[in-house]
């Protein structure tokens, strides 16, 4: 007969782990290469990542960000997230780049982009949840 082990009682931390500064650049450059794809112009991206447009295009021309504060990698993050559940829903990728553009019954009418480009991390995070909910979950 098998003894019973203890079960672990401890409790877990399951507060999110701060994203490092090496990922927000890794992030940055995943992104750039997203707006090209999304066809996203400079000034859009400014925008979506809330930096003046100066900013947006050095970074892009070095290939590194500057110093990425908390709110800019909540907004990469949200990018992320939104273009892992868009290649979750589609096969082809081309149908997930072309999304963001197309008119959406979701928004009423309007392109997810259009929602994006209010500005706010609410605003990504908006289209973040919708689909999220629409793939079924994480």
């Amino acid at each position: 007969m098998t003894a019973i082990q203890p079960v672990d009682t401890a409790v877990r931390d399951f507060r999110p782990v701060p994203i490092t500064d090496e990922e927000a650049a890794a992030m940055f450059r995943a992104v750039v290469n997203l707006f090209g794809k999304w066809g996203v112009s400079d000034e859009q991206a400014s925008i979506l990542l809330d930096v003046p447009v100066r900013s947006y295009r050095r970074w892009k021309a070095d290939g590194e960000p500057g110093r990425i504060d908390r709110d800019t990698k909540a907004r990469l993050s949200n990018l992320m997230g939104i273009h892992k559940a868009l290649r979750y829903m589609f096969r082809e990728t081309q149908r997930s780049y072309a999304w963001v553009q197309a008119p959406n019954d979701a928004f009423q009418g309007r392109p997810a982009l259009d929602i994006m480009l209010g500005g706010e991390l609410t605003d990504l995070m908006r289209v973040r949840r919708y689909l999220d909910a629409e793939r079924g979950g994480w």
